[in-house]
């Protein structure tokens, strides 16, 4: 019967495939400990120093290239930083030693290099545990907090039950915020250490208090400063039993006092990464029982690609994709485990994602429960030529501060632009207000504002030529208009079309004419003349493009 099961989920993707979406996290985990996924090289020179800023430039462009539009890069590592913090001492990873600066501020770097790239860089903190008793960070915290230091057989840990361990990571997680400009701060191994003698005994409800605790001092600390800076942690990858399915003695509620459905509920998190690394029936009933507790956030499971590898497990391709394709059915993102399985192209992950599953860009879900307002639409778009069949797009916008207002760029053969179309997206997160594009005349352009949220503006649309609309180059229909009436078109009756929105090639509303559902025309002789655009909106909300009209009396 679990096995039956498991087919209907994987069947029910296939025969429902949804087309690729304009909103989907698409994440990696970049390991920074020993080094394994980046640095591969010591920075101790000029020289070295450009070489290792050089290995992460690869791996970004790479993660580019196949749609990647978050990264968790490994912050502290195991009470040690790749920033200068005043907290903790380097890592070793940068340097080749521990506690030797490295000659570069990494983690900005790599913030710089990501956002150059129209991705999200979150703060990957591992939380709790602090590496080997005799190692340089577990050392220092020894003689800054005694008490406060817990061992387990050969490693320490920040005692999980203490305020102290809360105040702590808070203060960690405030600098990072304060100083740098992150999109996100990802708390790791945020849990009781599995092998915590007392875990046996211990009274569960009071352990996930306890837990509790710590997520609720970084949360607010972090927010009291970055609103949208987005909270986030790695659980263990399956929340609880289900009512049919069994987590076999594994799980982030009751065995590790995890309750990461609390902490969306109550808004101390954003999103989830649990770590699902998992197959089959151990896999699809547990991703769907994240869906159905999301509580509206974003929720994104990690995927074990490592295991893939014939050293690990061996798993075949079609594992992994089988739920690539469910996770995307039941809209929910995902993240793969480790950065270099995926950039190496294990078993041919990397192949698969570039030319099948992520073959186009897409934007983050925006944090509506944060902040639904949407920003100011851009304006003055222009395009000059630079080159034989190359100009340049620039646009405007009120927001001065780059760093506040980024910009998502789209291009078709039709025109207007279609901007919920995914396949039309050719730019995300820009901050710059220019872009180098193809000028075959036959492209059209249109720009979008998108804020820290993620919420997204009114598109606005290049000028089109007069006369011309629903163009596929030179090819033109516009719906019939004599100055006093413009027709309907079917498709409006098809999106239980309750007003019909009359506006301005620039977007901008011009008339909201209420439409009974049967009626082949509206009377827009109140218009000026002119060229105009109609769209539908139902009663959900939804819009949809109708067309183009002159009003030419």
């Amino acid at each position: 019967m679990r096995y039956i099961y498991t087919l209907v989920i994987i069947l029910l993707a296939s025969l429902c495939a949804v087309a690729q979406p304009k909103h989907e996290v698409r994440a990696v985990w970049l390991t920074t400990i020993g080094g394994i996924d980046w640095p591969h090289s010591y920075a101790q020179s000029a020289r070295s120093i450009e070489r290792q800023k050089d290995e992460l430039r690869h791996i970004l462009d790479q993660l580019q290239q196949v749609g990647i539009n978050t990264v968790l890069l490994q912050t502290r590592v195991r009470g040690t930083m790749i920033y200068p913090s005043d907290y903790e001492p380097w890592d070793g990873c940068l340097s080749g030693f521990p506690g030797k600066n490295p000659g570069y501020d990494a983690l900005k770097f790599a913030i710089d290099e990501c956002h150059k790239r129209g991705m999200e860089l979150h703060a990957w903190m591992v939380t709790i545990p602090l590496g080997k008793w005799d190692a340089l960070g577990c050392r220092q915290l020894r003689k800054k907090m005694p008490r406060n230091i817990i061992k387990i057989k050969a490693d320490g840990y920040l005692n999980p039950e203490s305020q102290q361990t809360a105040d702590y990571l808070a203060g960690l997680c405030a600098e990072v915020t304060k100083r740098y400009d992150i999109d996100g701060i990802h708390l790791d191994y945020i849990r009781y250490p599995e092998d915590m003698p007392k875990l046996k005994t211990l009274d569960r409800q009071c352990g996930r208090n306890n837990i509790t605790r710590i997520v609720s001092a970084i949360s607010r600390r972090v927010k009291s400063l970055k609103p949208w800076v987005k909270m986030s942690c790695s659980p263990i990858g399956k929340y609880d039993n289900t009512t049919r399915y069994w987590s076999h003695g594994w799980n982030a509620n009751t065995t590790v006092c995890q309750d990461a459905v609390a902490w969306l509920r109550d808004g101390l998190m954003d999103e989830l990464f649990p770590m699902m690394y998992f197959r089959d029936n151990h896999f699809f009933p547990f991703a769907l029982d994240w869906k159905e507790q999301s509580h509206g956030r974003i929720v994104v499971p990690g995927l074990g690609i490592y295991f893939m590898s014939p050293r690990e497990r061996d798993w075949p391709l079609s594992d992994i994709t089988r739920e690539l394709e469910v996770l995307r059915h039941i809209g929910l993102g995902h993240a793969y485990f480790r950065s270099k399985f995926f950039t190496d192209d294990t078993k041919g992950i990397y192949t698969y994602a570039k030319n099948n599953f992520c073959r186009y860009p897409s934007l983050v879900p925006p944090m509506t429960w944060a902040s639904r307002h949407k920003p100011e639409m851009p304006y003055g778009l222009s395009l000059s030529n630079v080159a034989n069949n190359v100009a340049q797009l620039s646009w405007h916008h009120a927001e001065k501060d780059t760093t506040m207002m980024m910009f998502n760029i789209y291009a078709s053969k039709k025109y207007p632009v279609d901007t919920e179309d995914a396949r039309n997206l050719v730019a995300i997160r820009r901050q710059g207000r220019q872009l180098l594009v193809p000028n075959d005349g036959c492209t059209y352009y249109a720009v979008t504002a998108t804020d820290r949220y993620g919420n997204e503006s009114r598109a606005l649309q290049e000028d089109a030529p007069y006369g011309e609309a629903e163009t596929q180059c030179g090819s033109t229909r516009l719906l019939r208009c004599d100055g006093k009436k413009v027709e309907v078109p079917n498709k409006a009756h098809i999106a239980d079309t309750e007003y019909l929105l009359v506006e301005s090639l620039q977007g901008i509303a011009v008339a909201t004419l209420p439409y009974n559902g049967s009626a082949e025309t509206i009377n827009i002789s109140t218009l000026k003349n002119g060229m105009y655009q109609m769209r539908s909106l139902n009663r959900k909300g939804m819009s949809h493009r109708l067309g183009m009209f002159i009003i030419k009396r």
